[in-house]
């Protein structure tokens, strides 16, 4: 019973970051490591030109690609 009281007395916990805050940093990083990781696969894998695999030309190029076939 004194637990329950004790429970019940604390103050509710406050969040340094808020929820919303936490969504917003997750979604970003996600796309921060996919543009990252389309750069080093362009890039160091593919041999091209790194910054290359940010541009909607070469995006447009890789689906002329797989709808041809």
């Amino acid at each position: 019973m004194e637990e329950k009281q004790k429970r019940s007395l604390r103050r509710p916990r406050r969040r340094l970051i808020p929820i919303w805050l936490r969504l917003i940093i997750v979604v970003a990083l996600v796309v921060l490591s996919g543009a990252i990781g389309a750069m080093i696969g362009y890039g160091v894998l593919g041999g091209g030109k790194p910054f290359d695999a940010l541009k909607p030309t070469t995006w447009q190029h890789i689906i002329d690609l797989i709808e041809k076939q």
